[in-house]
């Protein structure tokens, strides 16, 4: 079947579908609100890796991309002629990642965070040889308790560090706060930065993330670029925290009913190898769109369960589309997803940023 005559109703499931219309609409949103505030946009590419659409994101206004994996960046850059410009959010350690991230450094203009002296000595070793030297942020905890330095002393300790280091170069703060903090943000970010300025350094970049409080990133304006990942498909976590309307989930599973044992149960072919088993706080594994009446309650790999309180009114062969808890990880689950364009298959794209371990 060729790609112009396969439909909604005719595509194989379980398909991953993302819609190209809700997409563009969701980072012109972002994109606007950005320009406004003189914020940078940086989006993160773990929730689509696709080059397709992070070309999308830098014609929109994005100043580059944010990856979580030297192999996330290394498969973006390859698949398009347009991302030049990457910031990589991780603790770098190991001979082999630290090898190709000098390699990929060579290509496009290359940046990387730290929070401790063992990832910039690592670092160090790895760039002082190269032509060119890597710039390196000191990763803050905000209050998410993940990664980062614990206080903006210690953020002004580790730039010293790196600017100390052969190789590198102190490229500015970054950090992940957790939902709601652009009061911790502004106040740790501005004491660090003023502890940096004060021994004689500049502070480039102050960089902050998350989708769930971007529509409140001016609120730290301390912040000079931000890193929304999953605004651009959403998902039923951000709908469930008033973030977005079903309308501007661009990414859902479709799912086939293959049973229906019970006049109040079904079984579609969408388990936890398609809608994972993320619960980010929920009850159920997923929206079936059109159906509020309905709960995915349960899933094993390759079923998910379907309750009503009432006559669950659905017949084998019936197609439903489904926003996942968290479309990041269903991302990942596939090697292709199914594009959509006014309401029809119009392409498959490969998800080529998935899968590697580097």
């Amino acid at each position: 079947m060729t790609m112009a005559a396969a439909t909604l109703q005719t595509v194989n499931t379980p398909a991953v579908l993302v819609d190209l219309d809700t997409a563009r609409r969701n980072i012109e949103r972002f994109q606007i609100y950005a320009d406004a505030h003189g914020l940078k946009v940086r989006p993160h590419i773990k929730t689509h890796k696709l080059p397709a659409v992070a070309e999308m994101q830098l014609r929109a206004g994005a100043v580059g991309i944010t990856c979580q994996k030297v192999s996330e960046a290394e498969a973006m850059v390859a698949g398009s002629p347009e991302i030049r410009d990457v910031l990589i959010t991780y603790n770098i350690l190991g001979t082999e990642k630290l090898e190709h991230l000098a390699s990929l450094a060579r290509k496009v203009t290359l940046s990387v965070v730290a929070d401790n002296e063992t990832v910039i000595d690592g670092l160090s070793h790895a760039f002082a040889s190269q032509p060119t030297p890597l710039a390196v942020l000191v990763e803050c905890n905000t209050g998410a308790d993940r990664c980062g330095v614990p206080t903006p002393e210690a953020a002004a300790a580790l730039a010293r560090r790196i600017a100390n280091a052969p190789g590198l170069v102190f490229g500015g703060l970054m950090t992940y706060p957790p939902t709601g903090a652009a009061a911790a943000v502004e106040s740790f970010m501005t004491r660090a930065k003023a502890f940096i300025e004060a021994a004689g350094m500049k502070v480039p970049v102050v960089t902050s993330g998350g989708t769930p409080s971007m529509m409140q990133a001016a609120e730290a304006p301390v912040t000079t670029e931000y890193r929304p990942g999953t605004y651009v498909y959403n998902d039923r976590s951000l709908v469930s925290r008033g973030v977005c309307g079903w309308e501007d989930c661009a990414l859902t599973v479709l799912a086939t009913v293959v049973s229906v044992p019970a006049e109040n149960r079904a079984i579609i072919d969408a388990g936890s190898k398609t809608l994972t088993s993320d619960l980010l706080g929920l009850s159920g594994y997923g929206h079936v769109l059109g159906r509020d009446d309905i709960s995915i309650d349960q899933l094993s790999e390759e079923h998910g369960r379907l309750v009503s309180d009432g006559p669950i009114n659905l017949e084998v062969g019936d197609k439903l589309r489904i926003v996942p808890n968290h479309a990041c990880v269903v991302t990942n689950m596939v090697d292709a997803v199914n594009v959509v364009e006014h309401g029809e298959i119009s392409a498959v794209w490969p998800v080529v940023a998935r899968g590697r371990i580097v």
